[in-house]
């Protein structure tokens, strides 16, 4: 591996074939969290592979029985206790965002188990969603307290609907790999000891496609994300400026503490 990846020490960077990279999450015992290090490497790993003139495309996975289990309780806690944390985690998870969608390398996902937070923004945003039998997909914003920020606004509704973005965003209640296809949230769904080849094959393909026109595809497609952007940014302003509330405050301790949280009544908007 060439030192350009050196600095993304947090993440398992290899090469398996010609012109893919493959980034592996990588704290199995886990289930792949990120903590402050790794949820900034998975931002601005991005702009790296659009500018490396040896990758053609990118596989996405995770190591162990998870993709990734999202942002790790200490991670959570300061930025719920530290406001310089919350502006940083705010900047960075627009950034993830965007980064994923302008850069020009086909990225394909291979979710395996549990996909929750950050790791579940590139899940989703990847050009082509592969999702074990096995996947556990959830967007847990609303249960931690907090807005349905980082991808949920600018993706969910484009790839199943309105009306099934509004039920998993607001119950927090998870997809089977089956399900998340059914609805049209992921590409496809494979038995779980085919996924790894199934993600190389068609990245192979990719690597060895018409980049310009893979490339340019991906570019206009992706208009349709970046003309949701106003939603995004409001999803996701709101989402941190919900880390400052008694509800999220709340919502961590729950989670700490393996029991349904009791969220206050009153709201004043």
């Amino acid at each position: 591996m060439s030192d350009r990846y050196a600095p993304f020490d947090a993440l398992r960077i290899e090469r398996p074939a010609d012109g893919i990279l493959r980034i592996t999450f990588d704290k199995p015992e886990t289930f792949n969290s990120l903590d402050e290090e790794g949820h900034r490497q998975i931002t601005y790993i991005w702009p790296e592979i659009d500018a490396d003139e040896s990758v053609r495309s990118v596989i996405v996975t995770g190591a162990g029985t998870a993709f990734s289990a999202g942002g790790d309780f200490d991670m959570i806690e300061k930025i719920i206790d530290d406001p310089r944390t919350r502006l940083q985690t705010w900047k960075e998870a627009r950034d993830l965002v965007y980064n994923i969608i302008n850069c020009n390398k086909v990225i394909v996902s291979a979710i395996n188990g549990p996909a929750v937070g950050a790791g579940l923004v590139v899940g989703l945003l990847a050009d082509i969603s592969i999702a074990g039998k096995a996947a556990r997909i959830v967007d847990g914003h609303t249960r931690l307290g907090v807005t349905a920020g980082d991808a949920a606004c600018i993706i969910w509704p484009l790839l199943c609907g309105m009306a099934k973005a509004k039920y998993y965003l607001l119950t927090c209640k998870r997809l089977t790999g089956e399900e998340a296809e059914r609805i049209g949230l992921v590409s496809l769904c494979v038995e779980d000891d085919d996924l790894q080849q199934t993600a190389m094959e068609i990245a192979t393909d990719f690597a060895d496609g018409a980049q310009s026109a893979l490339r340019w595809t991906k570019y206009s497609l992706n208009n349709w994300l970046r003309s949701a952007g106003p939603t995004f940014d409001t999803s996701t302003a709101l989402e941190i400026l919900g880390f400052a509330g008694e509800e999220a405050r709340e919502g961590l301790k729950s989670y700490q503490e393996k029991r349904k949280p009791v969220f206050p009544k009153d709201c004043p908007i």
